[in-house]
């Protein structure tokens, strides 16, 4: 069997969790050249769709991913990534994950977690890694 890239130019969606907890801690996107350096090295690879080129979790933070499990959804489009996450958080807003906030049923918008990490300290003026 192989992944499907076709369906979103070249991309596919990729959602992270913590292998341990279970938690989702963000979403991005793997292109084939993302896929085989998360293959080769053991930690989580994506393609960034705003700077258009690969970038590795944690190159700037040092909180990067070290992949236990890889799943594949049915039609073969989607990846699963189970990992143990190396260091505080994921989010670049200084939170473990990117699901920090609850969508309430008036339409406003909840923080429902405490920040694990400065983003200032370890990004400076750079908030988005």
């Amino acid at each position: 069997m192989e992944l499907d890239f076709s369906k979103q130019g070249g991309l596919i969606p990729v959602v992270v969790q913590d292998a341990t907890s279970d938690e989702v801690l963000m979403v991005g996107f793997m292109n084939a050249e993302a896929l085989a350096a998360t293959l080769e090295t053991g930690e989580a690879a994506f393609y960034s769709r705003s700077r258009q080129k690969l970038w590795r979790k944690g190159e700037q933070s040092g909180h990067r991913l070290r992949v236990r499990e890889l799943r594949v959804d049915c039609d073969a489009d989607t990846l699963l990534v189970r990992v143990e996450p190396l260091g505080p958080g994921v989010c670049h807003e200084g939170y473990r994950s990117c699901f920090f906030r609850r969508l309430e049923r008036d339409g406003s918008v909840a923080v429902i977690a405490e920040r694990a990490f400065d983003p200032g300290a370890v990004y400076g003026d750079a908030q988005k890694p």
